[in-house]
């Protein structure tokens, strides 16, 4: 089960919310990349405000993530493109619901 989580909370400085949003358009293709990422997902939550929420089986597959690529490139790039540093709290999943459909969808098998 997925058990561990991240949710960053990303806010734009004026002017550079469509920079912030092609910036997490190429982190969903490091995600893919990402082995112990099972589930990332980009969102916007406002008109600057944006966040990733992504999850993972256990603490060390959390911390490769932490130490991987996408947040290497997020705090290169996040003093040009975000308002303030990223908001990174790690959370535990409580329950998860993920239809069939969406597991077919996620298994690499039924690409």
């Amino acid at each position: 089960m997925l058990s561990l989580g991240l949710f960053v909370r990303l806010e734009a400085k004026p002017g550079k919310e469509q920079d912030v949003a092609a910036f997490l358009d190429q982190a969903l293709q490091m995600a893919n990349q990402e082995a112990t990422t099972p589930l990332w997902f980009a969102l916007r939550l406002g008109p600057s405000t944006f966040a990733v929420f992504d999850s993972f089986h256990d603490e060390s597959g959390r911390q490769a993530h932490l130490n991987g690529p996408i947040a290497k490139a997020l705090m290169a790039n996040a003093p040009n493109l975000l308002a303030a540093p990223p908001s990174i709290e790690k959370t535990e999943v409580l329950g998860a619901k993920i239809s069939p459909e969406a597991r077919a969808a996620a298994t690499p098998a039924s690409r």
